[in-house]
């Protein structure tokens, strides 16, 4: 993506790329919110045209992944299907096995970008949410 305040090459000239999705940890951001977000940075295009614009590539994405395409929007990820095998399950409530049929299911791998906007560089990617304490213990050793 590029950054805030820059012109989004292609079809969308004078469209520009700012911050449109909500700040804060567990906010959520609903398709109409996006589209009433973008309306307001971007006043000369019309509502309607927006949500247009966004339905257009919510819709290519998912035809291209019934399809079996993957998708890939450098610097943000790529969506794939990925398919489960038929196995054998269990009922939680009753505790019986259940068959479970085979399915496809929608897959999203962030792109390197969005990773190390994520994940600034001073935090250490390997320590993740247990920090010091795990780099006190060492490293893990393979039992024989």
């Amino acid at each position: 993506m590029p950054p805030v305040g820059d012109v989004v090459p292609g079809g969308l000239a004078g469209v520009r790329v700012t911050g449109i999705v909500a700040r804060g940890l567990g906010a959520k951001v609903i398709k109409s919110e996006l589209v009433q977000r973008i309306a307001e940075r971007n006043p000369h295009l019309y509502q309607r045209d927006i949500e247009k614009i966004v339905n257009a590539v919510l819709n290519g994405i998912t035809d291209a992944l019934v399809h079996g395409d993957r998708v890939e929007l450098r610097g943000f990820g790529a969506f794939s299907v990925k398919r489960r095998d038929a196995r054998l399950g269990r009922n939680p409530r009753t505790g019986t096995h259940v068959e479970v049929v085979e399915k496809a299911v929608p897959f999203f791998k962030t792109g390197k970008e969005m990773r190390e906007r994520l994940n600034p560089r001073d935090a250490s990617p390997r320590l993740g949410a247990a920090g010091p304490a795990l780099a006190e213990a060492g490293p893990k050793r393979r039992l024989a």
